[in-house]
């Protein structure tokens, strides 16, 4: 019994065929259905059009098709756009039906019609051969005969009431839930956007520090589960924080929800006989939907990614958060476009057409786009981005232009540019177009500098860069020290300025650290070491820890040509506070730097690291800061 039904479904969902197996042609249209472009507009005359051509009109061209040695010879006809706009019979008999079941509609609008569809829905097609009103004053007397459909239409016929509730049926209800995937599709790109921007304007509101802080400690900071959420889980993935978690099911149950609202059904229709009921027309609805979703994820995707992320102008939220989004939309996107390909597979199979039907442009660019997304996953993980970043990102650029192009050709080849789907891809490609030309401009505008490379010690070395302004963090690239050109890596900047010549003078005594037990506690009145500084100079510092890779390399250069992608990262501004107190570890240094220079009142920090090169590299930047150092040993906080 089950099979029987399922047989049932998969023949309604085959009449879909009629409107989704062939390659659609006709003129671009402007916007999305339902918002700009119009798919039966009016309606009555499509549906009266629609009827009419699946007749042959004694202009159509004929031909005789063998359907193998031994089978009886079928023939097959085509008709023209030429001849459906100069065929009496049709212009007659369409014009009859259109009188009857549009008197509602104003004249000028079937005028409109009638100009631009009677010969079909192509951009240079040939006008009637009359206007409406002419043709419909040519007809003298009401049709006695009855067309048949798919029988020879000769002479001016009418058309059968039940006929004609069919094709209306099918070309109304279909348009209305097309307009609701566009709809849905917006609903989740706008509040995929809106919604960051919208939280983060509950910070300008005056809560209570007190509570709005124990509200962030309770609700919003903690990991979903356990105590740690940088720490990788099973090696896999990072454990999301609560106030990540919130959204991350938001973007989840929305996509569920669209994904199964807004169907219905509208019988006796054409398209979806009801002899199969009304499960195969609502499965082809649900396959284009997860279509359309997937397409309006794909913007959104792009956009977390970037780092140049308008996001992350207007909203508090972290680079680090929006990447997590981005991963999340990238599943939910896959998922909704293998779905939509597996679901009309099935139909093709089940009606023995996909051995041709996966030979045509559009078939194949959507498998390439789906493939490509199923691919970027497994090669995402941690860690494969971990092992093999820059392999990696390579890999994943790659892919995702396979992606769009995909798509977009998916499109092309299937509706040409008539339907407005295009239009979701062109968004991605504009905000991906937007992030690397911010890129660029950033390159640009510093201009190609030269670094040079200071050695501290076995596992720390120092860069800096003259004539560059910058705070946060910065991209660099190092165009010289491999093949690989456009490789660049993020480095916090430890100073904005540089100092010209440095010698220290007027030492009282020496700390030896390793008698205080690898710790001292000093601050910038009362330390025995003053130091003589010369004017400072415009520039960036970078403490780098050396691995293999890129940082490793560095060490054997002195000088080299590098160009500088910056700045990035606002600096939150803790002036109101009458202590900071800040913990680093290592290079971890840099990004406590920026907020201790900057801090009007006390500061306090807590520093451990490998060896004592750091510590002595960055003195001069921590001159009045109270410190306490821990030299290759654990730091206990509590002690």
């Amino acid at each position: 019994m089950c099979g029987f039904k399922l047989s049932i479904v998969i023949t309604a969902c085959l009449h879909a065929v009629l409107v989704s197996s062939m390659v659609s042609t006709g003129r671009p249209g402007h916007g999305l259905i339902g918002y700009g472009i119009s798919m039966y507009k009016p309606q009555c005359a499509f549906a009266c059009r629609d009827l009419l051509s699946t007749s042959t009109l004694s202009c159509s061209e004929r031909a005789e098709m063998s359907h193998g040695m031994g089978m009886a010879m079928s023939v097959e006809s085509e008709t023209s756009p030429e001849c459906y706009a100069t065929d009496d019979a049709f212009v007659t008999t369409l014009a009859y039906c259109i009188s009857t079941h549009c008197q509602k509609v104003a004249a000028w609008k079937l005028e409109q019609y009638w100009n631009m569809n009677v010969a079909g829905r192509q951009s240079n097609q040939p006008i009637p051969k009359a206007t409406y009103q002419r043709t419909l004053a040519t007809i003298n007397s009401k049709p006695t005969d009855t067309l048949v459909l798919g029988e020879e239409l000769n002479r001016t016929m009418a058309i059968s009431d039940e006929d004609y509730r069919e094709s209306y049926n099918a070309q109304s209800v279909f348009e209305e839930i097309e307009r609701n995937h566009e709809t849905y599709g917006i609903v989740l790109l706008v509040s995929g956007a809106a919604i960051p921007i919208g939280f983060s304007l509950l910070r300008f509101i005056p809560f209570p520090a007190a509570s709005a802080s124990k509200f962030n400690a309770w609700f919003i900071d903690p990991p979903v589960l356990g105590s740690r959420h940088k720490r990788p889980i099973a090696g896999l993935f990072h454990m999301p924080t609560r106030g990540q978690a919130v959204f991350i099911f938001y973007l989840i149950a929305i996509n569920v929800i669209l994904s199964a609202a807004g169907y219905k059904s509208k019988q006796p229709n054409s398209w979806y006989p009801s002899v199969s009921g009304s499960e195969g027309e609502i499965i082809s609805y649900v396959a284009n939907r997860l279509g359309v979703l997937s397409f309006a994820n794909i913007p959104l995707l792009f956009l977390y990614a970037g780092r140049n992320n308008v996001l992350l102008w207007l909203t508090n939220w972290s680079h680090g958060t929006f990447l997590l989004l981005h991963r999340w939309v990238a599943w939910i996107a896959t998922l909704q476009a293998v779905l939509h390909s597996a679901i009309y597979l099935e139909v093709y199979l089940h009606k023995d057409t996909h051995a041709s039907e996966s030979k045509l442009p559009y078939w194949v660019w959507g498998v390439v786009a789906t493939l490509c997304m199923a691919l970027l996953l497994p090669t995402s993980i941690l860690p494969i981005r971990k092992r093999f970043y820059e392999s990696f990102l390579v890999w994943h650029v790659l892919l995702s232009i396979f992606v769009l192009v995909g798509c977009l050709w998916h499109i092309l080849e299937r509706f040409e540019r008539q339907w407005g789907y295009e239009n979701w891809i062109y968004t991605a490609i504009a905000v991906w177009g937007f992030e690397r030309a911010m890129r660029l401009a950033r390159l640009a505008r510093n201009g190609l500098k030269t670094a040079r490379v200071k050695i501290i010690d076995e596992d720390y070395i120092q860069v800096n860069i003259d004539d560059v302004t910058g705070s946060g963090h910065a991209y660099l690239y190092f165009p010289t020290l491999t093949w690989r050109v456009w490789e660049n890596h993020p480095f916090s900047v430890a100073s904005a300025v540089l100092p010209q010549s440095e010698r220290p003078v007027n030492f009282e005594h020496e700390v030896d650290l390793e008698k205080m037990g690898c710790s001292t506690d000093s601050s910038g009145s009362d330390s025995p070491e003053r130091r003589h500084q010369s004017p400072a100079r415009i520039g960036l510092t970078f403490l780098l820890r050396t691995k293999a890779g890129v940082t490793g390399q560095l060490r054997k250069h002195k000088t080299l040509p590098v160009l500088i992608e910056s700045a990035y990262g606002p600096r939150d501004d803790l002036s109101e506070y009458s202590l900071l107190i800040c913990i680093a570890g290592g290079v971890g240094i840099t990004a406590c730097l920026p907020y201790l220079r900057a801090h009007p009142n006390a500061r306090k920090l807590f520093w451990g690291a490998r060896s004592r090169g750091i510590i002595d590299a960055m003195a001069p930047s921590l001159v009045g800061v109270e410190q306490e150092t821990f030299i290759g040993k654990r730091m206990n906080i509590a002690e």
